[in-house]
């Protein structure tokens, strides 16, 4: 019989990524890793943000960046402000940086959510990669036709399983970026 281990281990992964990617999806609310995909020219190289600074919340709508080294400030506020994708303007006292988060606007956060299903369908595309993979495997192996129907039926129920919890963590993220 097929051992389906391997595909619940690997259909995981990719609901462990799809969380992290939806971790990065802003909402009204500020959080951390909204600063996360920045990444600050420092010691001349590009350094993500977390390895330069360290980002705190301050309040539902404020960001405080505190750089581990004060001579970065200016090229940390320089990377905030140049990442389209966040729309955020930074402020900065010469020792701590505040990245006040704007509300959102309606129109806004229908952007946000499309660009959100965006991240549920690549998730899906992963899984069914994953699922033709195991199907492939299944028919190479030596097994009656039998147990052959059984285990693609255990595949597309894994498969089927796996995509309703990105379709569930995707309505919840949902309702939190169109919750003002």
């Amino acid at each position: 019989m097929y051992d389906t281990n391997e595909l619940k281990k690997d259909m995981t992964a990719v609901i462990d990524r799809f969380k992290e990617a939806m971790k990065k999806v802003r909402t009204g609310r500020a959080h951390p890793d909204m600063l996360a995909s920045v990444k600050v020219e420092a010691y001349g190289q590009f350094m993500p943000l977390n390895q330069v600074a360290n980002v705190t919340v301050s309040g539902a709508t404020m960001l405080l960046v505190t750089p581990f080294d004060p001579g970065n400030i200016q090229a940390i506020s320089a990377a905030i402000r140049n990442d389209q994708s966040l729309g955020l303007n930074p402020a900065d006292d010469g020792k701590v940086i505040r990245v006040p988060i704007p509300p959102l606007t309606e129109e806004r956060r229908k952007e946000i959510a499309k660009t959100a299903s965006g991240k549920v369908e690549e998730a899906k595309i992963a899984m069914r990669k994953l699922r033709d993979d195991a199907r492939k495997e299944v028919k190479e192996e030596e097994l009656s036709e039998d147990m052959k129907k059984r285990a693609e039926k255990e595949i597309d129920d894994i498969t089927k399983d796996y995509s309703s919890q990105v379709d569930k963590l995707f309505a919840e993220k949902q309702a939190e970026i169109m919750k003002i």
